[in-house]
């Protein structure tokens, strides 16, 4: 080693020691890094600030002390969550030395969560929900009704304590009741690390909904005091109410949905599910009232229990013959919409964000509940039992033939007429390469010319993909479009799919920015949520955002000899021309593109191939029950309903940049 590089390494060496290694005390790790505990510092993590503390209110209901809660958006901009359970401890905690209820709220991991005795199930595991919330707030206020007794603790900056103690105790302000307790917790975001700290109702009232129908007989009430709204929500029949509205607009093939409940073990069991004449499953599934959108465990319980019950009854009545093959879950399954909900006192989810269960007895809890329960519905309602097996029998028919549809698409794969659309990238390493969607033969042209070639293939469509929301996946395998997309991604369709077989890291929907575009982008959409939905869960889908306009201007001349210049800027959309033109710059001329096909190459990679300078929208669901509802809603057959939603949502339309 040369002389100069052994003395850069020692000075290396004596720069980095311990001096170096920062403790973040208390709760300065939440403050400092949001993200790992809240998920965002934008709209989602503020309102993950409420569902924390809520979630509190509703841990006391699930172990029996609580049936109201109470939420109030004030005038001042905090937010006051009141719950009428048994009030958080008061007492001098035996270890921490300082009232239990200073404990609960300034010290992570800490709660009645990690024990046996305080809760039998719960959603908030990790102990960090009220300690989090405080330590991004710059003021919190804790009201706790106990014995008679009314206590006052506060806290601001991020979770200092500004309360003095009374002989160690938190003070008492007031007195109440023995009958009235509970916790009422307000609070202030912190402007300084969130993007935003305006809650918005209309997102409170949908989990609201939400959460009462996870909790049958819990009364939620929701008031607004700026503006003066206020609504209550309460399901005395819960998740059968639940399927019931997901169902409303679906033409059902049984009046109600079936409902069972049942506990295997220490396993609180809920499902209710109800069949129409459609061709998708949607299948919601919440442990301890939390939504894991990926299933896991309850689920598999669920589906297996459903396909074995089937299968025997279609063999006890003669449905099928001796000669036939058994129903598979599609078959089964198809039609149907379900929520399983299960109360489980030790759940192991897969992650932080807590999508998936793995507990392997919540799926033996699931099956033998259902399997028991539906065994005694259809012993009693025969007729229903009859409906779903013809629609089994019909799905059953309908896949036969789909599979040899399926047979024949997988063999055309590497047939030059399905291949022959897709311009390739030359780079073999997945991790690295896109495939940008287009419409149309001439802006694929386009595309073509300014891409990279090494990282960047193209696949054009010529015309629009079918509706599959509407369509069986027989005929859907038949079309052109959808065969070369299964073809460039290389990881299958429907129950053969595999994301470790997919070709890029990135799939970019590109079209026009008018409706038409729209109206390609919404249809491919509906294709990869119905059957590829792991792209768009895993993070790979996005939308290109091409600029809507070219503005050329001139620049302001600065000093007596300086000359103006003519500048060219892309603005994206007609609110950023608006922003634009009261900025005050004289315009010299401005171009509106109709189409991606009216830009130049040298355009195009600039504005929307380069990854340096162009935009993104990744394609995202944070809510399932959401998605699907809404994808049921848009593309299925039932106009009114669909008009109806356009008209009351398109103010609220808007998409998170990547």
């Amino acid at each position: 080693m040369a002389k100069n590089e052994t003395t850069v390494a020692a000075r290396a060496a004596q720069a980095y020691d311990g001096s170096e290694i920062v403790v973040l005390k208390g709760l300065e790790a939440v403050r400092k890094r949001p993200g790992m505990y809240i998920g965002s510092t934008g709209s989602r993590g503020l309102h993950h600030l409420i569902w924390e503390i809520l979630d509190n209110g509703i841990d006391e209901h699930l172990a029996g002390f609580c049936n109201e809660i109470e939420l109030s958006l004030l005038k001042d901009g905090g937010i006051m969550i009141t719950d009428h359970g048994r009030g958080v401890p008061v007492d001098i905690h035996p270890t921490e030395h300082i009232p239990t209820v200073r404990v609960v709220y300034t010290i992570l991991h800490a709660g009645g969560k990690f024990g046996n005795s305080a809760y039998k199930v719960s959603g908030g595991l990790h102990g960090v929900g009220a300690s989090v919330v405080n330590a991004l707030s710059s003021k919190m206020i804790v009201e706790v009704r106990r014995d008679g007794h009314i206590y006052h603790d506060e806290y601001q900056n991020g979770g200092i304590p500004v309360t003095g103690l009374v002989g160690g105790m938190v003070p008492v302000v007031g007195k109440c009741a023995k009958s009235d307790t509970g916790t009422r917790v307000t609070f202030y975001p912190d402007a300084s690390i969130f993007d935003t700290v305006e809650f918005k109702p209309e997102i409170i009232v949908k989990k609201l909904k939400e959460t009462a129908y996870l909790n049958k007989g819990l009364k939620l009430t929701f008031t607004d005091q700026n503006t003066g709204f206020s609504q209550v929500f309460c399901e005395n029949e819960g998740i059968k109410s639940f399927v019931a509205y997901l169902s409303r607009e679906e033409n059902v093939l049984h009046p109600t949905p079936i409902y069972i409940e049942g506990t295997s073990g220490n396993i609180e069991v809920e499902v209710a599910f109800q069949y129409n004449s459609g061709y998708g499953e949607q299948i919601n599934s919440y442990c301890n009232c939390i939504n894991v959108v990926d299933g896991g465990t309850l689920v598999t319980g669920f589906k297996s229990g459903l396909t074995r019950v089937m299968n025997q009854y279609a063999r006890d009545l003669g449905v099928l013959k001796d000669k036939d093959e058994n129903f598979d879950g599609r078959d089964v399954r198809n039609g149907i919409i379900a929520i399983i909900s299960i109360k489980h006192p030790d759940p192991q989810f897969e992650g932080q964000t807590k999508t998936k269960l793995g507990n392997n007895d919540a799926k033996t809890a699931v099956e033998d509940v259902f399997v028991s329960e539906v065994t005694r519905y259809f012993d009693k309602n025969v007729e229903v039992l009859k409906a779903l097996l013809d629609n089994s029998l019909k799905s059953y028919n309908a896949r036969k033939a789909s599979d040899k549809a399926r047979n024949a698409v997988l063999k055309q794969l590497n047939d030059t007429d399905t291949k022959s659309k897709l311009a390739a990238c030359t780079s073999k390493h997945p991790e690295e390469c896109e495939v940008y969607i287009v419409e149309g033969d001439s802006a694929g042209g386009t595309v073509k010319t300014a891409r990279n070639r090494r990282t960047q293939a193209v696949l054009p469509l010529r015309g629009k993909i079918l509706n599959v929301e509407k369509t069986p996946l027989e005929k859907i395998l038949l079309n052109n479009e959808i065969k070369s997309m299964i073809a460039a991604f290389g990881c299958g369709i429907a129950e053969e799919f595999d994301i470790n077989k997919l070709r890029y890291d990135k799939i970019i929907i590109l079209t026009d920015a008018d409706v038409d575009g729209a109206h390609i982008s919404t249809l491919l959409l509906t294709f990869f949520y119905r059957y590829m939905p792991e792209l768009i869960y895993e993070g790979k889908v996005y939308r290109g955002l091409p600029p809507l306009y070219r503005v050329e201007y001139e620049s302001a001349a600065t000093g007596k000899s300086a000359k103006k210049k003519k500048i060219s800027e892309y603005l994206f959309n007609d609110a950023a021309l608006e922003k634009f033109r009261a900025s005050g710059r004289k315009i010299i001329s401005l171009q509106r593109y109709k189409g991606l096909g009216e830009m130049d190459a040298n355009q195009l990679w600039e504005t929307t191939l380069d990854p340096d300078q162009r935009v993104l929208a990744r394609v995202t669901i944070s809510d399932a029950v959401e998605a699907d509802e809404v994808t049921s809603l848009l593309m299925g057959s039932n106009v009114p309903p669909r008009r109806e939603f356009i008209m009351s949502e398109a103010k609220n339309a808007n998409l998170d940049i990547t």
